[in-house]
């Protein structure tokens, strides 16, 4: 028997070559997958309000905020989030077939509002709304009881605190948590309202005011939300304003309540940057090697006796920077830190004097200006648009590595 009759009679019916394959492919069985859409932001947003658009087609109304049925009152507290940021009711303009952002205009006055009763529903024959012989009562600080939004002129101080923050709730160093009462209403602190974050930059001095005939003390906060305006509310209508509309506060993760008030974002520490004195020649040829901490107390205290900790490499160190930081948490500074040179971190398994192995978390190969770089950027928030290049040993814009 020859090679040839070994193989056989060739199939007639079998495709000669690919082209022949793929068109005899009529069930699709060879078609390359999709490769799935990104979905951004605004698609995010997009399909939450499609949403609340869809309860109202279903229900002809708009969905209610305050109800006891958890599914609509997701979607009413939606909507009021929508309403209060001007940069989403633009952005969803398009998609409003029922007028859900519009607002209306508030009457000017009590005549405007009867003027509107088509119906004379609010028909007063009795004469119970006439208020004429009555007389004027002054309010306690009329002109300034009320308290309303107005712009932030000075918002670019306080912007950067709010991309931190998204960051904290993004890494998992900070989540936002129930509500606690006034007393967590101190200067310093971030909360959730309809939505929108808001941070409470100032507290007033205390102000005793007549309220029911008796007396109360108030204090007047300044407020900024992170839509770039600020209210002047009492520090009182905050907490009831957080209480009735399920408010929530942001809390680093891990501490309790009180640890939070005492901590809080106003807080002050220091990111230090230590150089290791270690004589061991795998620690002493690496050239840009620091170890990037954070500490409430002096630095000096924190790295007393360092040569015998495997945390510092079980050798002195020198300390070459120290940044005291001002409200902004400072172990969420170290947090972001880390996460920068994450792929230039230390990997190495030190043994302590019980010959333990331990493995150095916090040292990274990176040369100090480019530490103090990634510091600038991280305070004033624009460190998201940026990651470190461990080839060029620099920060490297996201937007022109794209280009590229």
């Amino acid at each position: 028997m020859t090679s040839e009759d070994s193989v056989g009679p060739v199939d007639s019916a079998f495709p000669s070559n690919i082209d022949a394959i793929l068109d005899s492919d009529v069930d699709g069985l060879l078609d390359a997958p999709e490769k799935p859409v990104k979905v951004t932001a605004t698609d995010r947003l997009e399909r939450a309000f499609l949403e609340v658009v869809e309860f109202r087609r279903t229900h002809g109304r708009i969905p209610d905020s305050t109800t006891r049925e958890i599914a609509e009152r997701k979607l009413g507290a939606r909507l009021d989030g929508i309403l209060a940021n001007e940069e989403k009711i633009a952005a969803l303009k398009h998609l409003d077939e029922f007028g859900l952002l519009e607002v209306p205009e508030a009457p000017a006055s009590l005549d405007d509002l009867l003027g509107d009763d088509d119906l004379d529903l609010l028909g007063d024959e009795s004469g119970l709304l006439d208020v004429s012989d009555l007389p004027v009562r002054k309010a306690p600080d009329e002109a300034d009881s009320v308290a309303k939004r107005k712009k932030c002129l000075d918002f670019d101080r306080f912007e950067h605190l709010f991309k931190t923050k998204h960051a904290e709730l993004a890494d998992g160093t900070a989540q936002l948590a129930s509500f606690k009462g006034l007393r967590t209403v101190t200067e310093g602190r971030f909360f959730v309202l309809n939505g929108v974050m808001l941070f409470v930059a100032e507290v007033g001095e205390t102000r005793e005011m007549i309220v029911g005939g008796k007396p109360e003390q108030k204090q007047r906060l300044r407020v900024i939300f992170e839509n770039g305006t600020e209210s002047s509310m009492y520090r009182q209508s905050l907490s009831i304003r957080l209480f009735e509309q399920e408010g929530q506060s942001i809390v680093q993760t891990g501490l309790s309540d009180d640890e939070e008030i005492l901590e809080g974002d106003a807080a002050s520490g220091h990111i230090y940057v230590l150089r290791s004195l270690s004589t061991d020649p795998q620690i002493a040829e690496l050239t840009n090697l620091h170890k990037i901490g954070f500490t409430r107390g002096s630095v000096e205290a924190r790295i007393k006796n360092a040569e015998t900790s495997p945390t510092y490499l079980m050798a002195p160190v020198e300390v070459v920077a120290d940044y005291r930081t001002y409200n902004l948490r400072a172990s969420a500074l170290e947090n972001l830190l880390h996460r920068v040179f994450a792929d230039v971190r230390l990997d190495l398994t030190q043994a302590d004097r019980k010959g333990r192995n331990y493995d150095p978390s916090e040292w990274y190969v990176a040369p100090l200006s480019v530490i103090d770089q990634a510091i600038d950027l991280i305070i004033s928030g624009d460190i998201v648009s940026y990651f470190y290049d461990r080839e060029a040993q620099r920060l490297v814009s996201r937007a022109s590595d794209h280009d590229g």
